[in-house]
């Protein structure tokens, strides 16, 4: 997102017409969260505008922030992200919050697509088949995760097992494989994503030691995160950002 001057324009843009009651019923608040978010974390770290606004609206898809996400999406076309990019974002939020939260982040998606005369449906990023998703998810899963997938495959008991295959194949196979995307990017979002859930310590741990497995560095986590705060809050972010110092050790 471009880094405006006029932080009130900025704060315009994203929240619509609500800021004039703000303004008028709590314009302290207002000042705290406009300064915080457009002065302050809009200006740390090297995370570009693409990065930004893809990071901001999967956590505003996973906290169902729907007013704020169908502005924010505005914002994210006018500084140049893709319609297919905010789509397989916002799609790549299922297997972590599922499908009824998701379908209510696409609803919104589709209005301010429609507002801005972004013909539906996109094209598709599809590029496996009901026959290869599985083999195909096992095989992405394996490249961020490592040796730790055949190992956690073969060990899940028996009665148990369909849960490895539907994650292999539903969350990997079905999104992970997807176009719109790379690797890199969306294990970014998939670190916000569970970041913002509260609750998923472990996964947050595992997406951290993923995105450094796949070349994403600390100083690109640490942007991340940051980005997440105004919308997450401190707990959640403090949480991740914990895991981030415990596997990535250098400074």
């Amino acid at each position: 997102m471009t880094r405006m001057e006029n932080s009130e324009e900025k704060f315009k843009q994203l929240f619509g017409e609500g800021i004039n009651g703000i303004e008028a019923t709590d314009p302290d608040f207002q000042e705290i969260m406009n300064s915080f978010i457009f002065k302050e974390v809009y200006k740390q770290g090297k995370l570009d505008n693409r990065m930004r606004e893809l990071t901001t609206i999967v956590v505003l898809t996973v906290n169902q922030n729907l007013l704020q996400l169908k502005s924010q999406v505005a914002v994210a076309l006018n500084i140049g992200v893709t319609p297919i990019e905010i789509k397989e974002a916002v799609y790549q939020c299922a297997p972590y919050i599922g499908f009824p939260k998701t379908l209510n982040a696409v609803n919104e998606i589709n209005e301010a697509f429609k507002a801005n005369n972004i013909l539906l449906p996109l094209q598709s990023q599809k590029t496996v088949t009901k026959e290869t998703r599985l083999s195909k998810g096992i095989a992405v899963q394996t490249e961020i995760f490592g040796d730790l997938i055949p190992k956690m495959r073969a060990n899940a008991p028996e009665n148990q097992k369909h849960i490895q295959d539907y994650l292999s194949g539903f969350c990997f196979g079905d999104f992970y494989t997807r176009g719109g995307l790379d690797l890199k990017t969306r294990e970014l979002l998939t670190l916000s994503m569970v970041s913002s859930l509260g609750g998923a310590d472990s996964q947050v741990k595992a997406h951290v030691q993923a995105n450094k497995n796949v070349g994403n560095n600390k100083a690109t986590l640490i942007g991340v995160i940051t980005q997440c705060l105004p919308y997450m809050g401190f707990p959640r972010t403090l949480n991740a950002l914990a895991y981030v110092n415990e596997i990535f050790i250098e400074n």
